[in-house]
């Protein structure tokens, strides 16, 4: 029995924090010293930061990239360690992973897939390393292997599938195990999308069984640099199953998983199995006498499943809606540490979408304080003198006084009324501001928009009404409240959170520089449908550790509304649109599945057999007219979280023309197909 302990580190990373970076790798090495891990995977493109975007092409980071690379070096005594990084071979950039052993740089491996497709723009700025080649590459004035290289490690021999290699069909690990590898290593940046943890798992444990290897996999963890969350899954395989496995959605830099594996079991399965022809070394093998220290087989602090109680549920309701709770609430607290911004202020209307962001914010923090105890304010960047001012922390959910006492230095909320808001919602938006603990203002605008109303009249020589201005009317009053939040924000150095929904940006409904004003919308990637039933959900049990919220049940008896209109009117946002879930579903068919729209509609009549073919037509007209006429404001909201693959955000995810023919044929089809029904709308 030849056992060696495996690790994988899912590190917090950020595009070009060089010093941040390579400290949180030394973390990680030495928590893997600790644990007596002898080989340690970190994430893909760690020392940079996978988010560089075009600084990528940057001789300067490139350059910067190796001179860490050579940094590194020392802080590998003792480990096996992989890291990824940027590398300028020829004329292209690649996505390389260097392997340090004891020490020493042996070489870098290069990626040999790139993800071109959703949000990954790889093939903007690197190039696929083509399989079996071999090259060099300079390092701190010395010449070292790259490309499809394996690495003999005191006779252990590894080799790298990196992200996107382990996502195809052609995956490199089935020539790798032809070669004889041991141990494969995915160094990963994968964002989080809901359910995506199972499919990872399932092609780890895919991957050790084919391959006959161990397998590791190691990716990158927290909102990295902006729009997309990883979640830091880790994960250690063999041929027999699931060795390790981390929690995920730390709010931790680092986060170290280890399990140990038998190199004289794994080889007696690839002996019996006849995928493995086992060829003989060559020039792509890099070799070092590395000593491996003798393990025990009984060590109990020794791999293991140390995921929370909610990963492990079998209910998919639940897990989906744990999972946005802790994305959106890291996605969140690291926007705010990352930012330098000293808390979040947002426009509370009493309404679904804010006090879900409130409620996020919220969350965060009492997780926060929850995993780090009394250095949460530090963690946060908010000041020892803060920190001074708070007994110990004592409990994580939202009633607790140490948990709410960081609430009110992080979050404000506003309520901003005017003539046609209700006492209802301004109540609710001071209830669900106290029940967390955030600082809570009132502002009274009528005032200004009467004013605006009034210079409107002097220019166009007419009073203003809402039978012929019905439209220019709600949005004075939605711009309106903007400059005021707009400057507690700058006044606070804090960031202005928005509240839009993807629901709402589909259909364009929300005013520009009002209610989509921010810096960060982090609910834009979720449709109201799904919002409403996690509002009731975090009403009656809430997040694993934090609890329920009760005070949200004065939101969720509210049927959403803008309350733009004389209260009369009894407006609500249905009555505007159509009902949340017609939306939703036409939504998912028109831009996911990009069906037409006379098929969608014959759909929507078996779906939803509770509404007349007519109104279903109407609607989905509505929805085609208003997504293709909006695409202008979708392309200015505010960054937000990529949460699954039916996101909208044309910066990272759905791309759309902001001038087209508005689908005119395609709806005169759909009107065709409703008279032949003898249908009209």
């Amino acid at each position: 029995m030849q056992l060696i302990r495996l690790g994988a580190a899912a590190l917090n990373q950020t595009p070009l924090d060089w010093e941040g970076n390579i400290s949180r790798i030394a973390s990680a090495c030495e928590e893997a010293r600790r644990r007596q891990i002898s080989i340690l995977c970190c994430p893909e493109l760690c020392i940079s930061g996978y988010g560089c975007e075009d600084a990528f092409h940057s001789s300067g980071v490139l350059s910067t990239a190796m001179d860490m690379l050579h940094e590194l070096e020392p802080v590998s005594r003792g480990l096996v360690l992989a890291v990824g990084l940027p590398v300028r071979w020829a004329s292209g950039v690649y996505d390389g992973v260097a392997l340090l052993v004891d020490g020493e740089l042996l070489g870098i491996s290069a990626k040999q897939h790139l993800a071109g497709d959703g949000l990954h723009y790889e093939p903007r700025w690197f190039r696929r390393w083509p399989s079996g080649r071999q090259d060099v590459v300079t390092v701190a004035g010395r010449q070292l292997p790259f490309g499809d290289l394996r690495f003999s490690c005191g006779g252990v021999r590894i080799g790298f599938e990196i992200c996107e290699d382990a996502w195809v069909a052609d995956r490199p690990g089935a020539r790798l195990a032809a070669r004889g590898v041991d141990v494969i290593l995915n160094p990963s940046a994968s964002h989080f999308a809901f359910g995506k943890d199972e499919i990872r798992r399932r092609f780890v444990l895919e991957g050790a069984r084919a391959f006959a290897s161990a397998y590791v996999l190691a990716n990158l963890l927290g909102n990295e640099s902006g729009r997309i969350v990883y979640d830091g899954s880790t994960l250690i395989a063999d041929p027999s199953g699931l060795v390790a496995r981390g929690g995920r959605f730390s709010f931790a830099d680092v986060s170290v998983v280890d399990g140990d594996v038998d190199i004289d079991a794994i080889r007696l399965i690839q002996a019996r199995s006849i995928s493995h022809t086992s060829l003989p070394d060559h020039c792509d093998v890099i070799s070092h006498d590395f000593m491996f220290p003798p393990l025990s087989p009984c060590d109990p602090s020794c791999g293991g499943d140390s995921r929370d109680e909610w990963e492990r549920s079998q209910e998919p309701g639940i897990r989906k809606k744990e999972e946005f709770t802790r994305a959106v609430s890291l996605g969140l607290m690291d926007s705010l540490r990352k930012s330098r911004s000293r808390g979040f202020v947002v426009s509370a209307s009493g309404g679904a979408d804010s006090s879900a962001v409130i409620c996020l914010v919220a969350i965060g923090i009492a997780m926060i304080a929850r995993e780090h105890g009394s250095d949460a304010v530090k963690r946060l960047g908010l000041g020892d003198a803060v920190v001074s001012n708070l007994r110990k922390l004592s409990g994580s959910s939202y009633s607790d006084p140490s948990v709410q006492a960081i609430v009110a230095e992080v979050l404000t909320c506003v309520y901003q009324s005017t003539v046609n808001s209700s006492t209802t919602t301004r109540e609710a938006a001071r209830g669900i501001a106290s029940a967390v603990g955030a600082k809570f203002h009132e502002f009274d605008v009528e005032s200004l928009v009467q004013k605006y109303e009034e210079l409107a009249e002097a220019v166009i020589g007419r009073k203003l009404s809402w039978e012929s201005d019905d439209i220019a009317r709600q949005n004075i009053q939605a711009r309106v409240r903007a400059p005021g939040v707009w400057l507690l924000a700058n006044l606070y150095n804090a960031m202005l959170v928005a509240t839009s929904n993807r629901s709402e940006a589909a259909v364009g409904y929300a005013t520009m520089d009002g209610d989509t004003a921010g810096g960060i919308a982090p609910i834009a990637g979720i449709d109201k449908a799904f919002l409403r039933e996690w509002l009731t959900w975090i009403e009656h049990e809430g997040p694993q550790d934090v609890g329920p919220l009760s005070t949200m049940g004065a939101i969720n008896k509210q049927q959403p509304t803008a309350e733009l209109r004389p209260t009369h009117d009894g407006q609500t946002d249905e009555s505007d649109l159509m009902p949340y879930d017609v939306l939703d579903r036409i939504e998912r068919f028109a831009i996911r599945d990009q069906q037409m729209p006379v098929v969608i509609w014959e759909q929507l009549i078996n779906e939803f057999p509770q509404h007349d073919a007519e109104r279903l037509g109407y609607w989905t007209e509505r929805f085609f007219l208003l997504w293709s006429r909006n695409q202008w404001k979708r392309e200015r909201l505010a960054p937000s979280f990529h949460l699954d693959d039916e996101s909208l955000d044309p910066k990272s995810w759905c791309r759309f023309p902001i001038l087209s023919g508005g689908f005119s044929r395609e709806l005169q089809e759909l009107r065709k197909n409703a008279s032949a029904r003898d249908i009209q709308w």
